[in-house]
């Protein structure tokens, strides 16, 4: 029980660290309401699953200083991509009741918030460290603790998505929403700058 406790505050502390997903889900909700950022939560999410599953599995390339420099070179290259689109992108808003989200932009959002979440080195480097903390624990205990997690990445990110995309929240957001974006845009650029350095580091080094 101790163990458990001590997981789940370890993951729910690093869940509140504002980072390029918290962002891209604040971005999108004050946009487009919480319907729409309900698809980027549930791709965040299911990117933090399979990243719970391979590290949690013992799959050993998940592990590798040089796979993970290459997966950072490749989230890095991403994130400043998705920086540089958030700078150049146009605000278009719509304040007041939200309409039916289609499911071409409810998937499009997925797709975005699982590349997020797979692409994010954060995310794959916290559950790589969380995992070698956990070498004792049972198949059972990683089963629950993997499942909690993955429930309480899903739970907060859409609770972000609901405040930030109710109608009161997006009507006080909306003059602010350009400078949201450009802001997202500049932290997601220096995650990805930072992501790119730390593997140039590792696989010149």
């Amino acid at each position: 029980m101790e163990q458990f406790l001590a997981v789940a505050a370890a993951h729910f502390l690093a869940l509140l660290i504002p980072g390029v997903d918290f962002f891209l889900i604040v971005r999108t909700a004050a946009a487009h309401g919480w319907r729409g950022a309900s698809g980027v939560c549930a791709g965040i999410a299911s990117a933090n699953g399979a990243f719970i599953a391979a590290a949690f599995t013992g799959l050993t390339v998940v592990g590798d200083e040089r796979i993970i420099a290459w997966f950072e070179l490749a989230g890095g290259a991403f994130l400043i991509s998705m920086g540089i689109a958030f700078w150049r992108a146009r605000i278009l808003l719509a304040v007041g009741a939200e309409g039916a989200v289609g499911r071409t932009a409810w998937a499009r959002n997925f797709g975005l918030g699982l590349a997020s979440g797979l692409l994010n080195p954060k995310n794959l480097l916290f559950y790589v460290s969380l995992a070698a903390t956990l070498s004792s624990a049972t198949t059972g205990q990683l089963t629950l603790y993997g499942a909690w997690m993955f429930a309480i990445v899903l739970a907060w990110d859409l609770f972000v998505a609901a405040v930030m995309g109710a109608e009161r929240s997006r009507a006080v957001l909306a003059r602010a929403l350009p400078w949201i974006t450009k802001a997202a845009a500049i932290v997601v650029t220096l995650f990805g700058i930072g992501a790119v350095l730390s593997a140039a580091r590792t696989l010149v080094g």
